[in-house]
Order: C-alpha cells, then structure tokens, then sequence
C-alpha cells in the first residue's frame, strides 16, 4: 500500500508500533527468563505511538494534510506479529532484530521525506529511530542460561 499523506504515514505508525508490541509480548509469554525485557520494549512501542501521535496533532492543519507529504511503500516495513516460536529463542531474537530494522527504516524514511513540510512530526520520527538504535544491542546481549 502507498501512503502519501501524513494521516495515513500517522496510522502505518499506530499499526507497526502495535504489531511490534504484540510480537514483544507473545515473546515475553513464550521466554519466561526475558519476560520483563521484551515486556519494556512492548511499553516503548506503546509510548512511541502516543509521542506521534502528541506531535501530529499538535501541528496538523488542513493546508499541510491536503497536500501530499509522503510518497512511501508500506510492504518494505510489514511483519508478521504472530511469527513468534516458543521453542527457537536464537530464531525469535533474529526476528525481532529483522522487526526492529524495519520499524527503524521506517521511521527515517518518514522522517527524511516529510522534513521541508513538517517540523515536529519528522523530528519526533527522528528521536524514535534513534532510541530505538539500542534495541539491537540490547536483544543481542539475551543469552538463555
């Protein structure tokens, strides 16, 4: 699906950041050791919707959403939110760094597309790519005892 106004870039958000929340929770069910970890990342995920959300319509107009900010493809950033195995921890870490990628990828694509037109909006992408530059380190440094 091509996205080009800030609306719909607005709801891709909501749906991959809720998608990565599920993804993290069902691994917190399924990997007891690491269940407050993947815990806090679903939280993050959480908390990023509301800040674009909070950025969005604190400067939205009808001027800037009748023009088309965006030309983005949103198949490169889809995932499976159920792709989660209970018994492949490697394979579920190796999934959600894939995730964690392509949300990111994501976010800077939006973010460098919308900059001219938009101030907070493609700063508040920006500040969410780059916490979520941790994220790899942090899911690399699980180790099953």
């Amino acid at each position: 699906m091509r996205l080009n106004t800030a609306s719909g870039i607005i709801s891709f958000v909501r749906q991959l950041e809720s998608d990565g929340a599920e993804f993290y929770e069902s691994l917190s069910r399924h990997h007891d050791q690491f269940s407050e970890t993947f815990l806090a990342l679903a939280r993050e995920n959480k908390k990023n919707i509301s800040e674009v959300e909070r950025a969005y319509y604190s400067v939205i107009t009808d001027a800037i959403e009748g023009c088309f900010s965006f030309d983005l493809e949103t198949d490169p950033y889809t995932f499976d939110k159920n792709s989660a195995d209970p018994g492949d921890f490697r394979g579920n870490v190796s999934k959600a760094l894939e995730i964690e990628d392509k949300i990111t990828g994501f976010y800077l694509d939006a973010a460098n597309q919308s900059g001219r037109l938009m101030a907070d909006v493609p700063r508040v992408f920006k500040l969410i790519a780059r916490k979520r530059g941790s994220r790899p380190s942090k899911l690399n440094s699980l180790e099953v005892i």
